[in-house]
């Protein structure tokens, strides 16, 4: 028996088997494993279909979760009636928000990494033949792509959808960051207890991830120029019908997609296919988190991406559609504009933008097919390109001797005032440490803030700074500071604010050698990002300069911060190890 278990599998290896799934369900040696799938309730009848993974990020503590377990039910029931048989399972889902301003926003950009292991564990553990994905906010999206590349087998992408822009008394919209914003403004006057109890009333009323184009949607979005998820993943609002309409068309062609054996998610996202992802980042704005997990997704498809690349994509991409925070318009607003597809069909009319028409998506169709078959630019939530916001991109890169491997600004997020910048620096050593301060009032009109080791392995972990942003807007210093960090913004975060400083403090990086007054110099347009202190005294401070250890006791963080590498990779954790 054991000699003809090997003769098997050896077969099955250089033959190849009718589906992926044979290797756990058929043949006499697989008995064992068949009854075991029977107590999951599975008959005869079902070990002829495909198996497909639902891979499911329903969290009760994320409200852009809470509904996926209904959703992941009428999934499953959708993928039955195809004729495949579902097999849920689940990842970890942390929500940015309610992780920001105390130490748990430490484990936020960690569990992308979990999140990507994860899925890779279940689809290899359990060889299924295809699979659906149904992530949503912040670390979920990259870290179901990320082990989606890994394991390479028909895979679409079914996002839970964004949240419905609140609505205050006077009709103003509203969401997350206004109530973030609105602390900031009750500090100093501008709002009261009773205008901050609105805000946080109505700026999230319904399920779904945050209204913005924050990190969620952002990633959701670009799943969709990727190729790796059906038109409207990114925008129809999580309570709408065409939402369900969405989940049961992945569904079914999930099951085609099983049947035909791809296309698989490295055939679909090769090099064009992400540099027509970033093309569309570019034209809307998107989060700055979402270079980070570009990088690190492209890693995981064997893509090379680097920064200067991405910023001439960018120096060749009108920014043509600002959401909030950059302005009041929501994701629900691009949804009735036309969409994602909407925001290409304008943007590639562009001589010289980069966009390749012809590359396949999981909808059986090209992405350049979409794109022909979109509306038209609204001329509002889209503009037209005789209009753009400006003739570069939503996100910018920019370098110098405070950021040698590079640093990423939200160029749609920046009020033309601040384009050009040069103050004292006020340093502060944590993002805790810095929010303080801002609320305190140490931070002056003209200054710089430098808030530095919240880097990868600084933190560690790479905490987002929403709550220092935010306090810089709402004490109406917006158009006056600028803010440079090694550590990440939300995307939710506008102004004048630099971040992913590679290499970073913790690295030995520039920014580590900073002192109070020292004057820096922010020219956007220009890609430059300069400390005005002579090379002689810098290399004095970094003689004098010695690493910190990490300021964590917890043992995972501690694991994070031994493998993190730079954010100009990605934050990708190490594998040379050997």
């Amino acid at each position: 028996m054991a000699f003809y278990g090997k003769i098997s599998t050896i077969k099955a290896i250089f033959e190849g088997e009718k589906m992926r799934s044979d290797i756990m369900k058929s043949g006499v040696e697989k008995a064992p494993h068949r009854a075991l799938f029977r107590a999951t309730g599975l008959k005869k009848r079902d070990f002829s279909k495909p198996f497909i993974g639902v891979c499911n990020s329903y969290s009760a503590v994320v409200p852009g979760h809470c509904h996926l377990d209904k959703v992941g039910k009428y999934v499953c029931d959708e993928i039955r009636k195809a004729g495949g048989v579902p097999f849920e399972f689940n990842t970890i889902a942390i929500c940015d928000g309610i992780a920001m301003g105390h130490p748990g926003m430490k484990f936020s950009l960690p569990s992308r990494e979990l999140i990507a292991d994860c899925v890779e564990s279940m689809a290899t553990a359990h060889p299924f033949d295809a699979m659906i994905c149904i992530p949503n906010c912040d670390k979920v999206v990259p870290g179901m792509l990320m082990g989606a590349m890994r394991v390479n087998i028909p895979t679409i992408f079914a996002s839970g959808g964004p949240m419905e822009a609140g609505k205050l008394s006077d009709g103003t919209a509203c969401d997350l960051i206004s109530i973030f914003e609105g602390i900031g403004r009750m500090k100093v006057g501008k709002l009261d207890q009773k205008g901050l109890d609105e805000l946080e009333k109505k700026a999230c009323p319904t399920c779904g991830s945050c209204s913005g184009m924050f990190t969620a949607n952002s990633m959701n979005c670009l799943c969709e120029a990727l190729g790796l998820a059906l038109p409207g993943n990114g925008t129809i609002v999580a309570t709408s019908h065409d939402r369900r309409k969405l989940w049961k068309a992945a569904a079914k062609r999930i099951v085609e997609m099983a049947k035909e054996n791809g296309p698989l998610p490295r055939d679909i996202a090769d090099t064009d296919a992400f540099h027509n992802a970033l093309t569309l980042d570019m034209a809307m704005g998107g989060s700055s988190n979402t270079i980070l997990h570009t990088l690190a997704v492209a890693r995981e498809a064997g893509i090379k991406l680097d920064l200067a690349k991405i910023d001439r994509i960018s120096k060749s991409t009108p920014h043509i559609c600002k959401v909030s925070p950059s302005c009041n318009y929501h994701i629900e607003d691009v949804h009735r504009a036309g969409g994602i597809m909407a925001i290409l069909k304008e943007v590639v009319k562009q001589k010289g933008v980069f966009f390749k028409p012809d590359k396949m998506t999981v909808s059986g169709k090209t992405i350049g097919e979409l794109v022909a078959a979109a509306a038209d630019a609204d001329g509002s939530v889209i503009h037209t390109l005789d209009n753009p916001y400006s003739k570069s991109g939503g996100l910018s890169i920019l370098f110098g001797n405070l950021a040698e491997k590079g640093c990423v600004v939200k160029t749609a997020g920046v009020s033309p005032k601040m384009l050009k910048h040069k103050g004292p620096a006020v340093v502060f050593e944590s993002e805790e440490e810095a929010g303080a301060g801002i609320l305190a009032g140490k931070v002056k009109e003209g200054d710089v803030v430098v808030i530095r080791y919240e880097g990868p392995k600084g933190g560690p972990g790479m905490q987002e700074m929403l709550a220092p942003t935010s306090y810089i807007m709402g004490r109406g210093l917006g158009e006056k500071v600028a803010l440079v960090t090694d550590g990440r913004f939300s995307g939710g975060t506008r102004g004048a604010c630099i971040g992913h400083v590679s290499p970073e403090a913790a690295a030995g990086g520039t920014i580590a050698l900073i002192k109070n007054g020292d004057m820096i110099e922010i020219d956007i347009p220009a890609r430059k990002i300069t400390l005005d202190v002579p090379e002689k005294e810098l290399a004095k401070r970094r003689a004098a300069w010695k690493p910190r250890k990490p300021s964590t006791t917890s043992s995972w963080l501690r694991k994070y911060a031994l493998l993190a590498t730079s954010a100009d990779t990605g934050a990708v954790l190490r594998t040379d190890l050997d």
